[in-house]
């Protein structure tokens, strides 16, 4: 039995317009809708997905009373023509940045972290020398950005550097070190706490898919001790924040940014022996991407943003 997935040679054949056919068909859930995003008649809209059935010689999409959904063949094609187009957009954007013409679209991926510490000023500076860049920011966690980065979903990644990482898939580009450092709500007891052994009892605010992740749990380990209680677990810096601020939880933040007038009303440092945990944070590209001008001059405002940080600190 054949694979279902179609090939690279068969993706090509296919009519880009029939491909955006199916695309807008499976987002929008109905071939009204689809034909009014593609700018052309429902008719027309349903024979270029029928060319499509045609030449796989397999359904793409059930109609329903609802609408349309997608089959598992639709589903297929879907992801490989999601791939397709932003291929050729990520192509078109390069050659006109290459012809000095710094127009088109970033997607970046960016964890908690980095939308903290990096991405404000990066944000501030690069949008000011090219206005014409759309900037699109995707906030997650780490694991997720990886999987969009190696699906080409994000054009760049930027946040902590996990330990392991495969430097044969990506190249890292290190921008600052920093210290995750323990905060607690301004006016907490627990800002009185000289050691880690005195919060372990504490609820904590993991930073991570679930408790087995986290910064917490790793500056625990690091330090030969059990993780502590999780009293949260969240993947926004604006949950992060506003939790530690409002309750009586303990949490780990940059210190760059626990330190700033903005924090500092809401948020005390604890200055445990231990101290914080180190971590270093890059930006990441897919190994086998090719790096556009956009890419490169974003990476150099992260460098000056990260620059910024490490004197003002």
């Amino acid at each position: 039995m054949g694979s279902l997935w179609p090939s690279p040679v068969l993706v090509i054949r296919m009519k880009l317009s029939t491909l955006t056919a199916l695309v807008a068909s499976i987002d929008e859930g109905s071939l009204r809708g689809a034909a009014r995003r593609v700018g052309v008649s429902q008719p027309a809209l349903t024979k270029m997905v029928r060319e499509l059935e045609v030449e796989l010689a397999a359904a793409l999409l059930v109609r329903t009373s609802k609408g349309v959904v997608p089959t598992a063949q639709g589903k297929v094609l879907y992801e490989h023509a999601l791939r397709v187009t932003r291929e050729l957009n990520a192509a078109t954007d390069e050659i006109r940045q290459l012809g000095g013409t710094m127009t088109g679209e970033l997607t970046v991926g960016a964890v908690p972290l980095a939308v903290m510490l990096l991405l404000p000023e990066t944000l501030r500076t690069f949008g000011k020398e090219f206005p014409d860049i759309k900037l699109r920011i995707s906030e997650e966690l780490y694991i997720a950005q990886l999987q969009k980065l190696r699906s080409g979903e994000v054009n760049i990644t930027v946040g902590g550097i996990p330990d392991g990482l495969s430097t044969g898939e990506f190249v890292v580009e290190e921008l600052m070190t920093t210290s995750m450092v323990v905060v607690v709500r301004k006016g907490s007891p627990r800002a009185k706490a000289e050691s880690l052994s005195q919060l372990a009892g504490a609820k904590w605010v993991y930073t991570g898919a679930s408790s087995d992740s986290g910064y917490a749990k790793l500056l625990f380990e690091r330090n030969g001790m059990a993780p502590p209680p999780v009293g949260a677990v969240v993947n926004s810096t604006l949950a992060l924040l506003s939790i530690i601020a409002t309750g009586d939880f303990v949490g780990l933040m940059p210190q760059q940014i626990a330190v700033q007038p903005l924090a500092t009303q809401f948020l005390t440092v604890v200055p445990v022996i231990e101290g914080g945990f180190p971590l270093s944070v890059g930006a990441m590209v897919r190994s086998d991407a090719v790096v556009s001008p956009a890419i490169r001059h974003f990476i150099a405002h992260l460098h000056r943003a990260a620059h910024q940080l490490t004197r003002m600190s």
